[in-house]
C-alpha cells in the first residue's frame, strides 16, 4: 500500500507540541494594524491551539505528525 501524502499547506501552518496539541499562529495581524487595539495585537502574538473537536481533521491532514 502506498504512503499517505501530507497536506503541505497544513504542514507549514500547524505544529504539533510534545503533549499532542496542534499549535497555530493567530490571524488578523498582517495589515491595518493601526486601527486594532494594542491589547488585541498583544493577544494575537500568543499561539493559538486547535480545538479538540477539530483534531480528527488535523490528523487526516498530517498523517505522520502524530
Amino acid at each position: 500500500m502506498p504512503k499517505m501524502k501530507t497536506k503541505r499547506a497544513a504542514a507549514k501552518r500547524i505544529k504539533i507540541t510534545a503533549s499532542g496539541k496542534a499549535k497555530i499562529k493567530r490571524s488578523k495581524l498582517r495589515h491595518f494594524l493601526t486601527r486594532k487595539t494594542t491589547s488585541m495585537k498583544r493577544g494575537k502574538r500568543m499561539p493559538g491551539f486547535i480545538h479538540e473537536s477539530h483534531m480528527d481533521h488535523v490528523k487526516k491532514l498530517l498523517p505522520y505528525a502524530f
